[in-house]
């Protein structure tokens, strides 16, 4: 069979790519090594209960087009994300908002707020500076992420919600984390829990598995206009993309064609742009995640809130997700999931970029690969090796469909 497009992944970039192919006459083959749809982002039924495979999913943007697009094949609830922290036997409200702050000092107002923040955090700078023999006259600049959170934050806040979830997050001491990863820290001094600024936010009603067999044409949507032609999009999952293509000296041969003799004018590929080549220049590095499941059929609410993180690095995991809440389920039963952040080696699912100096560096030289690598088309936070939300993952797909 001969395809305009193989598209390579059919999490969300892959399938918004799909979509707007289809609908513009094109024919799409859509393959997925794993054996779902949707990535990152698909979702099952349990007890009723829209369970999040992979982690938390809250789609949030301020970006009117995206929001307008995305409406086209979901009907989102009014979730608004307000995670809760847990600190050894103390609870805060993230993200660092008056609540917090009131919970953590007894104040009340943003001045007392601002005075204890600042307080501390010139406090750590004096002790830094001092620790080094550096004068006060000279800027102040931090070497490692726990100098840059205590200039900006002080001890406090620190110690209670950034040292130990961070340290979790990403495998290493603060103190062997550049500074960079932490620009600023958004404080807000305003009773106000809610996580994002954005002006629109929610889950999709049915979970996000039918909002992505929407736009792959494997479930209709409410207006028949967004439709794609029928027979536009084939999909198969189980497929490794290694196993399916002709290769040729560690990538795939050109014309591009499957094992089993269909061909593609195209490719899109939304995997690791390092694997694409072979590491030939090298291992990009990841940071994966593992996740621990568990079905509570005699509980009807297991801790009162969607998403609570542990902060504390001995806790091994760094949040519990209990899916219901997300679409404010009140019935018997309960599933919740534990989320361990992980080192990534070979074969493990690779969750989020490192993007450090040494990181960066390397997957600019890949890109100049991808680049002199004409009829591929390099998509979302692997194939790009960049940090995505979910909007932007969309908008960076509606942007390759139009060029």
């Amino acid at each position: 069979m001969r395809y305009d497009y193989l598209v390579v992944g059919a999490g969300l970039y892959g399938a918004v790519f799909a979509h707007e192919m289809a609908r513009s006459g094109k024919k799409i083959l859509v393959i997925d090594r794993r054996e779902n749809i949707g990535g990152n982002i698909y979702t099952y039924e349990d007890m009723g209960i829209n369970v999040h495979k992979y982690g938390a999913h809250i789609f949030h943007t301020s970006d009117k087009k995206v929001w307008k697009y995305i409406n086209k094949f979901a009907e989102f609830n009014n979730y608004v994300n307000s995670p809760v922290a847990v600190y050894k036997d103390e609870l805060y409200n993230l993200p660092f908002n008056m609540n917090t702050f009131s919970k953590m000092w007894n104040i009340r107002t943003p001045e007392e707020a601002k005075a204890i923040i600042e307080k501390q955090s010139q406090e750590e700078i004096a002790r830094i500076r001092s620790e080094r023999g550096e004068e006060a006259s000279t800027e102040f600049e931090a070497a490692n992420l726990e100098e840059q959170a205590l200039s900006l934050a002080g001890r406090d806040i620190y110690t209670k919600l950034i040292k130990g979830y961070t340290e979790k997050q990403w495998g290493r001491d603060c103190k062997d984390l550049p500074a960079f990863i932490i620009k600023r820290l958004p404080f807000r001094f305003i009773y106000d829990n809610n996580y994002f600024n954005d002006l629109y936010q929610g889950i999709p009603i049915g979970g996000y598995t039918l909002m992505i067999e929407r736009m792959l044409g494997m479930a209709a949507c409410e207006d028949a206009a967004d439709n794609v032609p029928e027979g536009s999009i084939e999909v198969r999952t189980g497929v490794d993309y290694y196993d399916f293509v002709q290769m040729a000296d560690g990538v795939i041969a050109k014309p591009f064609a499957s094992v089993n003799g269909d061909s593609f004018e195209k490719i899109v590929f939304t995997g690791m742009i390092d694997e694409f080549f072979g590491y030939k220049l090298g291992t990009l590095e990841y940071r994966s995640l593992r996740f621990e499941t568990e079905s509570l059929p005699e509980v009807d609410n297991y801790q009162g809130n969607a998403v609570v993180n542990y902060t504390e690095r001995e806790v091994p995991y760094t949040r519990i997700i209990e899916h219901k809440h997300f679409e404010y389920g009140k019935g018997k039963g309960t599933v919740v999931t534990r989320e361990y952040p992980a080192t990534w080696k070979h074969g493990d699912e690779p969750y989020y970029p490192m993007n450090d100096e040494r990181n960066n560096s390397l997957y600019a030289q890949y890109k100049e690969l991808a680049d002199n690598f004409s009829g591929v088309i390099f998509g979302g936070r692997l194939g790009q090796y960049k940090y995505y939300n979910m909007d932007q993952v969309i908008a960076e797909a509606l942007k390759a469909a139009e060029a």
